[in-house]
């Protein structure tokens, strides 16, 4: 048997979106279930994310520490940002964002994974990319505000943040799988037999 998802959709006999927020919404689908039976299943209505793992010529990750309101703590996580426009390429976003959050660009790029953060209750797509070859963007800083207006930057070994992640004390959800997506990676084939930083991705299809 081949461990692989695959693409399934049951029938929706209604729908409403109770809530549209600035970015995501609340849907709600009356979902026929393999019995017959219909129930309503409500879920996030959410555009899609990039997040990057940017490592440096000393094996250390770029991390930003962040207010985070719904779980009320300071959290250390890897550059990340939605995708602002329907069927925009995730590369060029993923560009945007590491420049935006940490002045930094890179000039190797390769799709490190690709995951939905919480498929129970949202539609949440996330592509985390690994980058390398790292150095300051030119030109002024992008101009942060909100939360972001109060974001530390830092660069740590890898090692350390693999520890704090299976010591309970890293959570962020696209840090915890960056990190160990990559030390599997070189453990295992290497990080040149990762997918190219283009490669299709079915969740948010996209043009080149």
């Amino acid at each position: 048997m081949t461990i692989k998802d695959t693409p399934e959709e049951w029938r929706v006999t209604a729908t409403t979106t109770p809530f549209r927020g600035n970015k995501t919404s609340v849907r709600t689908d009356d979902v026929v279930m393999p019995d017959g039976t219909v129930v309503k299943r409500d879920y996030q209505v959410h555009p899609g994310s990039v997040a990057i793992l940017a490592l440096d010529d000393e094996g250390r990750v770029l991390v930003l520490r962040q207010y985070r309101h719904p779980v009320r703590e300071k959290l250390w996580e890897i550059p990340a940002g939605l995708l602002d426009v329907p069927g925009e390429n995730p590369l060029h976003a993923a560009q945007r964002e590491l420049y935006e959050e940490a002045h930094v660009k890179a000039e190797d790029w390769r799709v490190l994974t690709d995951v939905y953060t919480t498929p129970g209750g949202c539609d949440e797509a996330v592509r985390i990319f690994l980058a390398r070859e790292l150095s300051e963007a030119e030109g002024e800083r992008f101009q942060v505000s909100e939360e972001e207006a109060d974001m530390e930057l830092a660069r740590v070994d890898l090692a350390e943040l693999v520890r704090g992640v299976l010591g309970g004390e890293l959570h962020n959800n696209c840090l915890a799988v960056g990190v160990l997506s990559l030390t599997a990676a070189l453990a295992g084939d290497g990080v040149e037999a990762l997918r190219p930083a283009e490669a299709p991705w079915p969740a948010r299809p996209f043009e080149a």
